[in-house]
């Protein structure tokens, strides 16, 4: 069994936007919809779960129910953090997947996901226990310790830029999301640098530069010339 969840528990302020970002309507539609959709027309994904943010749950149901989204069957208190906003999602699973099966973990607010993104991701899951959508680095990497100046260089072909969706095996990410409450780690940005610090080797898989996360007024604009290009040959 394949289970997507979406993270959407943060009230997201760098968007300067009254609502938190995961629920802006671009299009006629909240830019959460936009990421269900992509799971719940892709045919590997079983159903879905959404971390909600206090508050809003009604309003997802009610949207998601007026865009059919039938696989989705749990929505879970976000934390205060992103970690506990996941381990919220993956305890709730706990009774109902096996340890072989897929999590499928996605920011709600990645609306442009390519199903060959999620193909790619479960698979490398189902071989290698994990698979985390990345990219290569394109740009120059300088090292800096206050943002201002730097004198040493990264060298970009070591360098790999992680995106959302990661898929995990079941057993092994919930193992790995106790075992860090345990060790005194909070506050981890994603599930991967939680797990790199646990000591974990994690394998990547195929992500997309139209896989683009909206965190700024700049995002949004992006995303929306994106959105109109979207059946462009191009864009594939």
């Amino acid at each position: 069994m394949n289970v997507a969840i979406l993270l959407a528990g943060g009230a997201g302020t760098r968007s300067n936007q009254d609502i938190p970002k995961q629920f802006i309507s671009m299009f006629n539609q909240m830019l959460i919809i936009y990421a269900l959709k992509a799971f719940q027309e892709h045919p590997m994904i079983d159903y879905i779960v959404v971390s909600c943010i206090e508050g809003w749950e009604s309003i997802l149901r009610a949207n998601a129910l007026e865009a059919n989204i039938s696989k989705l069957r749990h929505i879970v208190p976000g934390g205060e953090e992103v970690q506990s906003s996941t381990r919220n999602a993956l305890v709730s699973l706990e009774n109902i997947l096996k340890p072989s099966d897929i999590v499928i973990i996605h920011d709600s607010v990645r609306p442009l996901i390519p199903e060959w993104v999620i193909t790619d991701c479960v698979e490398t899951a189902q071989k290698y226990g994990s698979g985390l959508s990345a990219v290569r680095c394109q740009e120059t990497i300088i090292y800096t310790d206050d943002g201002i100046s730097g004198s040493e260089s990264i060298h970009r072909d070591g360098i790999m830029r992680v995106q959302t969706p990661q898929a995990y095996q079941f057993g092994k990410v919930l193992s790995a999301h106790k075992k860090a409450v345990e060790m005194g780690i909070t506050g981890a940005v994603y599930t991967n640098t939680m797990m790199l610090e646990l000591g974990d080797n994690l394998y990547f898989s195929k992500g997309s530069e139209k896989n683009i996360k909206i965190t700024s007024k700049e995002d949004i604009a992006l995303f929306k010339a994106l959105y109109k290009a979207k059946d462009e040959a191009w864009f594939k």
